[in-house]
């Protein structure tokens, strides 16, 4: 069907009017180094930005200082349709060269506009803006000589299997302190092994204990040679030290308690069988009988060093089998332990779709679909992978805001990465402001790019790899003899714990960092920032699309305070921002 559409006339048009119809601001502001000459060329930034005929709207009019040598400008047309008609920005770049020192001020700007919300005509102006003109080298210059050398496009997309999602998965995990945990278990049990062996040693009466049975064994052959050579009284003598001496020996017992009372006694104490106990104590008295006994001789002596020597073998026998179901039972827990502790740390991984079909499209020039893919796969698991290759195919798509959005969300996820690092300073190239940072001392720096050259989980392993061998040095030392290794092992260990402390100190930096919501991106074409979080406030300045931002408070609801890094501050509008 046919439309009729009125068109209603202007009211009548003041002078200065730049044919503009809707809601505009207007920014300006200086790009370069902070610090100009005579004879070098100096760009003065201003931006008509809103929503309206952008298009139509009459270049701004600059009264430059006499003293400068003015250059047409570049038009940048950051337009573009939307739902609610041409939003962007229309960026003018005047390139003028000072010919002469001193101070200057470059005045303000005006635009008049209609505004249609309004309906009257409003004049909005930038600040005037200072410049001091320092003495130049004597050199000449051209305006090239200056423009910066950057790249002529973003990097590459990173096709193949994606990143992980969180950021981390191995800092702090259950992995994490099993590695740190169970090394120093074991260093601890080699630790206190070692201590005992020693302080065996040392205990006479213990290490009578371990060979006793060997000791008897011993007497006991010299007891069968005896035999053999038809020696009977030496014979039993030998035979009776043998079993008396295990007993001794065994039990800990002195001379003046030992009695075939206090064996049973002790041996009862020990868990034996009363049926083993009574054999030893048989074998005792059978030693005794058959040393008197009539005859057979020969077979009297074999028929007591048979007894002797299963008495000691039996409760030798027992003995272990006792020590073996007390080492069972502890094993058997800790096993129990370990088990549980094992199951655990078993997570079912979630994988995210494939996206092949993502990079097949932006490869093919369908950025849209590709961003598209690559936003459903964000929703299932966060990957740098996926981030990356998202602010690709914004940027690809003109969206500069989304584009930076996405780069500073990879980074945050790995901020190793230097593809990430070089779109995301690209591209930070292609926006509006230009937000110089104030000057840091170089150990900031050298300590920032110490901090990113692990993520966390880089630093997390390195963590525990030097808590490792950190360990294994303090054992050199604690446990070798030799005062080269001693020393080796000393002053290593005491460089692996500062590689431990530090590693573990940048990883808990980085987590730190991840986890703050302190940092957001301009997404709107402008965005006026005010003085007071009201929208009858006073404008403090502009800012555009893609501009990163510090927030500084965001108790008030609907509004946010930021700070810029030249130290500018203001509040604007929490949809005008997207908090990384």
């Amino acid at each position: 069907p046919s439309l009729n559409i009125e068109v209603l006339p202007l009211p009548a048009k003041p002078a200065n009017f730049s044919g503009g119809v809707g809601r505009f601001n207007i920014s300006a502001q200086l790009l370069g180094r902070g610090s100009y000459k005579e004879g070098d060329p100096v760009t003065l930034r201003v931006v008509v930005g809103g929503n309206g005929n952008l298009k139509l709207v009459k270049q701004p009019v600059v009264n430059f200082p006499k003293d400068f040598d003015k250059y047409d400008p570049k038009v940048t047309d950051r337009t573009r349709l939307t739902a609610n008609g041409i939003e962007g920005n229309m960026v003018y770049d005047y390139l003028v060269v000072p010919r002469n020192q001193g101070k200057y001020t470059i005045p303000s700007v005006e635009l008049n506009y209609y505004d249609v919300a309004a309906d009257a005509y409003k004049t909005i102006r930038t600040q005037p803006i200072e410049i001091n003109v320092g003495k130049g080298d004597g050199k000449k210059s051209s305006v090239t000589d200056y423009s910066g050398v950057e790249s002529s496009d973003i990097r590459a997309i990173k096709t193949g299997e994606s990143t992980s999602g969180k950021g981390y998965s191995f800092y702090r995990s259950a992995y994490y302190w099993l590695g740190l945990i169970v090394p120093f278990v074991l260093f601890v049990s080699i630790i206190v092994y070692h201590r005992n062996r020693v302080r065996e040693n040392a205990d006479v009466a213990r290490m009578k204990g371990k060979r006793a049975n060997k000791v008897a064994t011993k007497r006991l052959k010299k007891a069968l040679q005896l035999l053999n050579a038809g020696r009977q009284d030496l014979f039993y003598d030998e035979t009776l030290r043998a079993l008396w001496g295990y007993a001794g020996d065994k039990l800990n017992m002195p001379v003046e308690l030992l009695s075939r009372e206090n064996i049973a006694a002790k041996l009862e104490e020990c868990e034996i069988s009363r049926d083993t106990i009574d054999k030893f104590i048989a074998a005792l008295d059978e030693c005794e009988y058959e040393r008197y006994a009539p005859g057979d001789v020969g077979g009297n002596m074999m028929k007591t060093y048979d007894t002797a020597m299963i008495a000691i073998t039996d409760i030798e026998g027992d003995l272990k089998s006792s020590h073996d179901k007390r080492d069972a039972k502890t094993a058997s827990s800790l096993s129990i332990v370990i088990i549980g502790f094992v199951l655990s740390l078993c997570s079912l991984g979630v994988s995210a779709a494939d996206k092949s079909e993502a990079d097949l499209a932006y490869t093919n020039g369908n950025f849209i679909q590709a961003a598209k893919i690559y936003n459903e796969l964000l929703k299932a698991d966060e990957s740098a992978t996926l981030y990356y290759n998202l602010g690709n195919a914004y940027y690809r798509l003109g969206n500069i805001g989304q584009s930076v959005v996405a780069y500073e969300k990879a980074l945050r996820l790995a901020p190793q990465d230097e593809d990430i690092r070089a779109n995301l300073k690209f591209v930070h190239s292609k926006t509006i402001d230009r937000v110089s940072s104030g000057s840091r001392m170089f150990f900031v720096d050298w300590y920032e790019s110490m901090l990113n050259l692990c993520g966390i989980d880089g630093w997390a392993g390195i963590g525990v790899a030097s808590f490792i061998v950190m360990l294994l040095l303090i054992a050199v030392y604690f446990l070798c003899g030799r005062v080269v290794l001693r020393k080796v092992g000393f002053y290593g260990a005491l460089l692996s714990f500062v590689i431990f402390i530090m590693s573990n100190l940048f990883a808990w930096q980085q987590l730190r960092a991840f986890n703050a919501h302190d940092r957001a991106v301009v997404v709107r074409p402008s965005a006026q920032i005010r003085k007071t979080p009201s929208d009858t406030s006073a404008s403090a300045f502009v800012l555009h699309e893609g501009t990163s931002v510090v927030i500084t408070d965001s108790l008030m609801k609907g509004w946010l305070g930021i700070r810029l890094d030249d130290g500018r501050e203001g509040w604007i509008k929490s949809n005008q921002v997207e908090v990384i």
